[in-house]
């Protein structure tokens, strides 16, 4: 009698968001909301960490920065992602990372 055994791959979505942000007079960027495709917007009520994104998701994909923000008291990754330099106009976007799983 042979089982077969299903394995499940987490793997994760981008979903990028709109986000209205503050800039400091030394050029820090400081994300105050977060606005989904549906229109529901939801306040940053603070930025507990910033770090390379890098560092933050272990996966060395991209360059950008993670943020580790809270909204309505639970900890979220907010992504942003560096465009090419060679786009002026554009500096990045932001996105969050949603869970996926496969199954195979």
């Amino acid at each position: 009698m042979s089982r077969k055994i299903r394995s499940i791959k987490s793997s994760t979505e981008r979903i990028y968001v709109k986000v209205n942000s503050d800039f400091d007079n030394t050029g820090h960027m400081q994300p105050r909301s977060i606005t989904w495709d549906d229109g529901r917007t939801f306040p940053i009520d603070a930025v507990r960490d910033y770090r390379p994104a890098e560092m933050a998701n272990g996966s060395g994909a991209g360059k950008g920065d993670c943020y580790i923000v809270l909204i309505r008291g639970q900890e979220k990754h907010l992504f942003f992602e560096r465009t090419d330099p060679r786009f002026s106009d554009r500096i990045g976007r932001w996105f969050v990372e949603k869970a996926t799983a496969a199954t195979s």
